[in-house]
């Protein structure tokens, strides 16, 4: 339960800052409220301090597309991965319908009938709602977009490979998601991880933008953000393990300190420090 109050909490504090900037972005026309590359800091920044609330307790994947990666390649327990998948899709579905209920007025002022207009505030679309995109493009462009967060993730936590020390993995972290906003954001609004779209993409439906489920040409197109991401964690998972994790050898001090670090550390009462004598 903890561990899934964690995925929970984590991922509504990514939300909470990703969809939040895309609002205030969105419902200041005039660009005085920021821009794409505000956009894409706050959603770094985003995941960064979401990381930090729940990795002690549950490794912080925050991710369906992180946590399959994981379960194939790393060990993680699969008996965890469903509750885990419904812990970061509800906390991105509270986050976005706090992120409506904040924002309500502003984005009446812009979009009264609640159109595609600023349906991208709560989710994904080919082009970002407006570009020339196609849904095989936007595809491809997912599938490339995970993998390559997939892949530096494992870089990144494995104790083998040089990680960022004295705590500064979930900032790292945090840059991938900026620079994969800033190079891979223009075909499919770089979603990357199912629950941060399918969550706010439900809040949406619910709460008047009745064309939620489909994309600006009409198409069905909720479910493009979920499979794709999917299958691009399987695609940078098995990139980093061909290419790279097969020839990580650890010295003797590495061999005594590996964990895997994107799964939550146990902590007994016999494990934890003693409290202070007198």
């Amino acid at each position: 339960m903890g561990e899934v109050c964690a995925e929970f909490a984590g991922t509504m504090i990514l939300i909470l800052f990703g969809v939040g900037v895309v609002a205030q972005v969105v419902t200041a026309p005039d660009g005085s409220l920021g821009d794409h590359d505000s956009i894409a800091w706050a959603w770094g920044l985003g995941v960064t301090l979401g990381v930090y609330v729940a990795a002690r307790i549950s490794g912080a994947h925050l991710n369906p597309a992180v946590t399959l990666a994981f379960a194939v390649f790393k060990g993680f327990e699969w008996r965890k991965v469903a509750p885990y998948v419904v812990a970061q899709t509800l906390g991105a579905f509270v986050a976005a319908l706090i992120v409506r209920v904040g924002y309500a007025d502003l984005l009446a002022s812009v979009d009264p009938g609640h159109t595609i207009k600023t349906q991208f505030v709560f989710s994904t679309l080919p082009g970002n709602g407006s570009g020339p995109a196609s849904i095989q493009t936007a595809f491809f462009d997912q599938v490339v977009g995970t993998a390559i967060l997939v892949f530096l993730v494992f870089a990144l936590t494995n104790a083998w490979n040089n990680p960022p020390m004295a705590n500064l993995g979930p900032f790292i972290i945090g840059l991938v998601v900026v620079a994969i906003g800033m190079a891979w954001g223009a075909n499919a609004g770089y979603a990357i991880n199912p629950a941060r779209d399918f969550g706010p993409r439900i809040a949406s439906l619910i709460t008047g933008y009745g064309g939620a489920l489909r994309d600006q040409n009409g198409y069905l197109y909720f479910w493009l953000p979920i499979v794709a991401p999917l299958l691009g964690a399987l695609v940078g998972g098995a990139a980093f393990k061909y290419l790279v994790d097969i020839h990580l050898e650890p010295d003797e001090d590495e061999a005594e300190r590996d964990e895997a670090v994107g799964e939550p550390v146990p902590e007994t009462a016999a494990e934890r420090p003693a409290g202070p004598t007198t």
